[in-house]
């Protein structure tokens, strides 16, 4: 691991204790540190100088401090520190979609390749047919593209309602797309 990915890494264990939750995440403000080689690939690589970061735990880590702010950018923040980093499309890909049961009813969760998970919503959802992959909205600006394999289990498990392909989730409608 290079050095100033190195230092990172010991600034973030040094100023935080376990992971931050989102609201946490938002709160810190510190001022921009500069511009790290970090680049988050379409398909959910993370590549830091180049290569491929292979440590599951560090690429964990560094998606529950990364946040996408106003400006369109993105960025690790710790309380201390703040660097911008590259995006090519979402931050985080949802590999998976579980249905659980849940107070409302059948509740179903996209599955992060992070490791977290995000309780489907119509306001979480995003099928715009100008847009070429279904993605979720996630906390803190982020979105995760939801895989093809997780697309499908929904489309699966959905009903045809008139012209809409819909599911049922925590008591609400979530509209798939058109039938045909």
């Amino acid at each position: 691991m290079a050095e100033s990915l190195q230092a990172f890494v010991d600034t973030v264990v040094a100023n935080t204790a376990g992971l931050p939750s989102p609201e946490t995440l938002a709160a810190w403000s510190p001022d921009l540190s500069g511009v790290m080689d970090l680049h988050i690939e379409a398909d959910g690589r993370w590549i830091h100088e180049g290569r491929e970061i292979q440590r599951e735990g560090l690429v964990r880590l560094f998606a529950s401090i990364l946040r996408r702010e106003d400006d369109g950018n993105y960025y690790l923040v710790t309380p201390a520190e703040k660097w911008q980093i590259s995006v090519e499309r979402h931050a985080l890909q949802g590999i998976d979609c579980v249905l659980e049961q849940g107070p409302e009813g059948p509740t179903w969760s996209v599955l992060l390749n992070t490791g977290g998970r995000c309780r489907l919503t119509p306001a979480a959802l995003n099928t715009a047919q100008d847009d070429p992959a279904p993605w979720v909205s996630l906390p803190n600006g982020l979105s995760a593209q939801i895989s093809r394999a997780a697309w499908y289990r929904l489309v699966e498990a959905a009903s045809v309602i008139g012209d809409r392909v819909c599911i049922q989730s925590d008591g609400q409608m979530i509209d798939l797309g058109a039938s045909t």
